[in-house]
């Protein structure tokens, strides 16, 4: 008999839901929230019953039982770092959602759901790769001053979900393969993977590296401290620049790369130059993962949805092509690497680890 697991992913405007039959999937919908909606919710954890109701509904309309599902699959949040791999939903992990230790985001949602519905009907919940998996090198965390550590956030669930693909198709393990993986999306992480751990990756979320759609990225540090300190900016409004409104927004007002396009081919060349640009900052974090891997590098592989822009990943791969050969893996399946992340675990492959992450041995898949 297979294995069928619920995926839920939570965004800020909508709930993916998908239900699976081992790897291929099966009931899928992707259910709308409005504005009003959402505006009628005074925390993110406000809206708990509501998005609970909805997988409920979602699940009855496709005649699924709970109690027929093997396991639960949920989107993993902002929690405590954590190495990569598949962690059981309990107490403590909802806990730190519900009390945000790293900051509110949609995902945060998805563990509170699978928790109650695996409260009623037994079914274990699981989160699989958050954002905030963190198996950095001690080199890479250092920096320049002390107490100010550079910080692993970055688009962990697909970075590892097409890691492993490209070194399946090169013929190996990612456990022996040397990847560079670049996420474009509306952040940008760039991580060396070295058989199979990041031990190098920037901050996508309020960081460094490359700038990105809607993230400033690294930023020379002067001018920032005399921006922070000029009185024209709250903390919040200077976050809020970092990421929301950095990038393309900060220059083009736009963080859609197919509008940029647009602007490029009716002649902007501004918008050409900065779209170039922000090309260019992800080829030169490449360059600097594959110091990292010391040049031995078996592939550069370019993912995420922007990852769907020639323009933008011809002008990477002119810049980085030497260096190794790049493998194009456009968009990304979120929904399958979750459902896989926890079939590994339901199938024996790995054990699954436990959450808080002191706790948890490796806890890696």
């Amino acid at each position: 008999m297979p294995f069928r697991i619920l995926v839920i992913n939570p965004g800020s405007t909508s709930t993916k839901l998908s239900v699976f039959e081992d790897r291929t999937a099966g009931a899928t919908e992707t259910i709308s929230h409005d504005a009003p909606t959402i505006a009628q919710f005074s925390s993110l954890m406000d809206q708990l019953p509501m998005r609970l109701a909805i997988v409920k509904d979602f699940l009855t309309r496709h005649n699924v039982a709970v109690a027929s599902l093997s396991a639960i699959a949920c989107r993993g949040g902002l929690l405590r770092p954590l190495p990569s791999g598949t962690y059981r939903v309990d107490e403590a992990m909802v806990g730190d959602l519900h009390e945000p230790v790293l900051g509110t985001h949609a995902s945060n949602l998805a563990a509170c759901i699978g928790f109650e519905l695996s409260k009623e009907s037994g079914v274990p919940a699981f989160i699989v790769d958050p954002v905030v998996v963190d198996e950095l090198d001690p080199l890479a965390r250092l920096s320049g001053l002390k107490g100010i550590d550079r910080v692993s956030i970055f688009h962990a669930l697909n970075q590892k979900a097409v890691a492993r693909q490209a070194a399946a198709d090169i013929g190996k393990t990612y456990e022996e393969a040397n990847l560079i993986v670049a996420h474009l999306g509306g952040g940008i992480s760039v991580g060396a993977h070295h058989l199979g751990r990041v031990i190098d990756v920037n901050n996508a979320l309020n960081g460094d590296g490359p700038f990105a759609p809607e993230r400033a990225g690294s930023l020379p540090a002067v001018g920032l401290v005399k921006l922070c300190f000029s009185g024209a900016y709250s903390q919040p409004e200077v976050m809020k620049l970092l990421a929301g409104k950095g990038g393309l927004v900060s220059h083009l007002g736009t963080n859609d790369a197919r509008m940029v396009e647009k602007m490029i081919d009716d002649g902007d060349e501004h918008a050409r130059l900065v779209y170039t640009a922000m090309a260019y900052t992800v080829a030169k974090t490449i360059g600097e993962m594959a110091t990292v891997l010391k040049g031995d590098v078996d592939a550069i592989v370019v993912t995420g949805g922007i990852a769907q822009s020639a323009l933008l990943v011809d002008e990477i791969t002119r810049r980085v092509q030497f260096i190794a050969p790049v493998k194009v893996y456009p968009g990304e399946d979120e929904m399958k690497a979750l459902a896989l992340g926890v079939l590994r675990v339901l199938d024996g492959s790995v054990p699954a680890g436990v959450y808080p992450p002191e706790q948890a041995g490796s806890g890696r898949s």
